[in-house]
């Protein structure tokens, strides 16, 4: 398992809202890692008859807050799947090059806060394919960040699950041509795992907002344990308080991780499973 990091976080800082919310949690079980799918830009947008590019905004001010949020409360890992492969394919260039400026924007600006929050930031995806001004303000974010001992955020940036195990498929390879040969090649799960983008531990929890339930290819291999909470609450409109309602959502869940649960009868199912199978008897 990669290394979970510790962060203490700072709850006093928290508003009113979101203390009473936290006064709920049990602190000994914030989710390590909690990955977002932000959604609902354009849609919020178009909903007060406003252009794409003021969803995109307001939802740069989201992220603001849910990342100061997160790292109020001691979350050592949070990451936000900002901008997907597919979106070079499928967006207009006009507003693939407003994402480009606005992201540069949000580096250039948000260094400062991130730095007075002790959050460290990181990106995943096939950064090299940006842009050489964005990787240039991608550097320079990451460089002056490096220093904090807080919780890590990391941006998806041009990235897509699939392009990721393709990658990593290939870093394995040439991992073992440099390394003797593939012909003792062995590979598992953890070496499948150790080549993916990243050093973040698998997320326990994904949210999604605007409602849409599927994954839209993110963390493919990472998620296969995660636990799964929709809002229809469009990205924009998303609060620190709907993080922490997610939380108190997950804390009530029970993981199995493919096990027993723990009011299972001992037949080697659980009831879940036991159900099903009387329904069809």
């Amino acid at each position: 398992m990669k290394h979970l990091q510790q962060n203490s976080g700072n709850v006093d800082e928290l508003s009113a809202k979101e203390r009473a919310i936290y006064s709920r949690l049990n602190p000994s079980q914030i989710p390590h890692h909690v990955a977002i799918i932000m959604d609902g830009n354009g849609r919020w947008a178009n909903r007060r008859h406003l252009p794409r590019f003021v969803g995109h905004r307001s939802g740069v001010q989201t992220v603001r807050g849910v990342v100061e949020t997160a790292a109020r409360i001691g979350l050592s890992y949070l990451t936000l799947y900002a901008f997907s492969a597919e979106n070079w394919k499928r967006r207009p260039r006009t507003e693939v090059d407003f994402l480009m400026r606005l992201l540069r924007q949000y580096l250039k600006q948000e260094v400062p806060r991130l730095n007075r929050n002790n959050v460290r930031l990181t990106y995943i995806g096939r950064i090299h394919e940006l842009p050489d001004a964005v990787q240039e303000r991608l550097r320079w974010a990451e460089e002056a960040t490096a220093g904090n001992t807080g919780m890590v955020l990391t941006l998806a940036l041009n990235y897509g699950a699939r392009a990721e195990i393709v990658d990593a498929f290939r870093s394995i390879l040439t991992a073992a041509k440099n390394n003797g040969g593939i012909d003792h090649l062995h590979i598992d799960e953890d070496i499948v795992s150790r080549h993916l983008y990243g050093t973040m531990p698998d997320p326990d929890l994904v949210i999604r907002t605007s409602g849409e339930l599927r994954v839209s290819n993110f963390l493919l291999w990472q998620i296969a344990y995660a636990e799964i909470y929709v809002t229809g609450k469009l990205w924009p409109d998303f609060e620190g308080v709907d993080l922490l309602e997610a939380i108190a959502d997950y804390q009530q869940r029970e993981r199995r991780y493919g096990g027993l649960s723990a009011s299972s009868n001992g037949t080697g199912q659980d009831d879940s499973l036991a159900s099903e199978l009387a329904l069809h008897k």
